[in-house]
């Protein structure tokens, strides 16, 4: 084995606080693991605007004590160094029910307090939601949420927001970052016990007064109490920690019929019923549409495990079920509230991301509301939300993105999947008030607005090469756009790494006012528009397409969207094909 590397390891060894990551760790010494070794010593999990995440296991490429302890290290350096007032604000801690989030809340409180700041901790199980919220609710320097959200079990992760409430933005997520790569070895790491903290008044509770301040939020949501008694809903919270709040949620909302997937409403850190505990996945909501059949529910409502995400199906007439696309809960939930919720009137907005469907603008500029569209992540629809406010006095109204993300006015300044469903189960009840259900206001949209359809395509390239083959395609494309996809003509090109929009023939037309990031977009005739961009999570590039489909006078939804599927498929296979073929080239 390698000395550099078994020194490496043996150094970790030492100083890790954890006795279940160092008995792992000395395994795999022992075994002489050299592979196992070098993927957990070759690097170490980066921090950036989404915080870590990453596998837990001992050594710094994985999610364990001593990678949260020197994360916290550098986070309370930073405040130190920013926020003047940080030993009076404090910051917020939130955790979920996954393995090892319990015992790293602690670790952060434990060494936020040895920093002296007050670390202002949630004493049970806390949605990634209300730890967002209680951020601005309390005035706090800033916020940590222990969780990985709908990744598998084995993963955990570390979410840091801002004081506006918001996930970090650039430039502190590089500030904090150079202040973790400063921290030195963790028993120098001053921390203190909870019972010194406490005395100390460095760790302090939170609990049911928060939650209550979040629910008295959340209810200024609600613009209508038509139908609540006679909707009846399936809920699940797929084994996280949204079960409590959610439920609390609609029967503040005036929602009495409402049923629980038992198997999964406890948190449980293994997930047993579920492979991903995503809702997207095939297979993680079937226990709640076999309950939903039982009970002839109208709507199954599904929270991911830190139930920042909304996953809805809707009761057809024939008593079959149809789950919505993140992109068409979008749209419904949008439409509603530029119908209903007319609280800022002309200064009302809505923002949604570059790869969500653009029915959304094409909705907002018809109803009279502002639109924006930002980088993918909530942290660019929550940070533009605030920077508009302040420069334009408009109010948020709605933001979401394709996959579940949603966030109804001001009360979260991140995902909110708890506020969504009671906003959704909302609207659903006054449909069926009208003899109406989700799906015939998203049919009507379609006959307003054409069918949009939207798809992704993932291409997985791993390795030292497959990082080459994906760096060739999106320098072919970005340097030799197509002038053509799927037989419709591109009209123009933008392009997010070098802020330009380009036309077809490679005249500049506009810049791009948003951070840089590797994302192609080709706007093609129609309305209907394909994008490229690395993962920055997964050795895959992924490709999005959004395609509208306008609907004949008196034809059925159905034929539009048949036709729009067939289109869809044209389009994907010749862009996958101009893909590989410079991949090839």
């Amino acid at each position: 084995m390698d000395q550099s590397l078994r020194t490496a390891a043996e150094k970790w060894l030492a100083e890790d606080p954890d006795p279940d990551t160092r008995a792992e760790l000395q395994q795999l010494l022992d075994r002489g693991e050299e592979a196992q070794l070098r993927d957990r010593f070759g690097m170490r999990l980066e921090f950036g605007t989404a915080g870590l995440r990453g596998v837990i296991g001992a050594g710094p490429n994985r999610f364990n004590r001593s990678v949260v302890i020197r994360t916290t290290a550098g986070l309370a350096r930073y405040l130190l160094e920013t926020v003047a007032d940080v030993k009076q604000r404090g910051v917020v801690i939130g955790f979920d029910g996954r393995r090892l989030s319990a015992e790293t809340a602690k670790d952060t409180a434990a060494v936020l307090a040895g920093h002296g700041i007050p670390a202002r901790v949630y004493t049970e199980l806390a949605p990634t939601p209300l730890t967002a919220f209680t951020v601005t609710h309390l005035g706090a320097a800033a916020g940590v949420m222990i969780t990985a959200s709908h990744n598998p079990p084995e993963y955990n992760g570390y979410k840091v927001y801002w004081s506006n409430g918001a996930q970090i933005v650039p430039p502190h997520d590089k500030g904090i970052s150079a202040a973790i790569d400063a921290v030195g070895a963790i028993p120098e790491v001053p921390r203190l016990e909870e019972k010194e903290a406490r005395a100390q008044g460095l760790w302090q509770d939170l609990g049911t007064q928060e939650i209550d301040a979040y629910f008295a939020a959340i209810r200024d949501l609600s613009t209508s109490r038509a139908g609540r008694d006679d909707l009846t809903v399936v809920y699940t919270p797929l084994h996280g920690v949204g079960g409590k709040l959610a439920t609390r949620a609609l029967r503040e909302f005036g929602f009495t019929k409402i049923h629980v997937v038992e198997e999964q409403f406890e948190p449980d850190m293994h997930f047993p019923t579920v492979r991903f505990p995503n809702p997207e996945e095939p297979g993680a909501m079937d226990l709640s549409l076999e309950l939903a059949r039982k009970t002839k529910a109208d709507l199954v409502l599904a929270n991911d495990p830190d139930a920042d995400r909304l996953a809805v199906a809707v009761r057809r007439p024939d008593g079959s079920y149809r789950q919505l696309s993140g992109n068409q809960i979008g749209v419904v939930l949008a439409a509603w509230l530029m119908q209903h919720d007319r609280r800022g009137g002309d200064k009302r907005l809505v923002i949604s991301t570059i790869v969500s469907t653009p029915m959304a603008g094409e909705m907002a500029k018809a109803f009279g509301v502002a639109y924006d569209e930002v980088l993918t992540g909530f942290k660019w629809i929550a940070n533009r939300a605030i920077d508009r406010k302040r420069e334009k006095g408009e109010r948020f109204l709605v933001g979401f993105e394709e996959a579940l993300g949603y966030s109804v006015g001001e009360v979260c300044r991140d995902k909110d999947g708890v506020s969504a469903a009671a906003v959704f189960a909302e609207l659903a009840a006054e449909a069926k008030t009208r003899g109406r259900d989700v799906v015939d206001e998203l049919e009507d949209l379609y006959r307003r607005f054409g069918v949009y359809l939207s798809r992704q395509h993932a291409a997985t390239m791993k390795g030292a090469a497959g990082q080459q083959q994906i760096a060739k395609i999106m320098d072919a494309f970005r340097h030799r756009a197509p002038q053509a996809i799927g037989g419709l003509e591109v009209l123009q090109i933008r392009d997010f790494k070098l802020g330009v929009i380009t036309s077809a023939s490679g005249g500049e037309v506009d810049r791009i006012t948003l951070p840089s990031s590797n994302v192609l977009t080709f706007d093609l005739q129609g309305g209907t528009r394909v994008i490229a961009r690395p993962s920055g999570t997964e050795p895959k590039i992924k490709y999005y397409f959004d395609l509208r489909e306008p609907v004949r006078a008196g034809e059925p939804i159905e034929a539009a969207e048949q036709r729009a599927t067939e289109r869809l498929d044209r389009l994907e296979a010749d862009f996958v094909r101009l893909a590989n073929d410079a991949a090839e080239a």
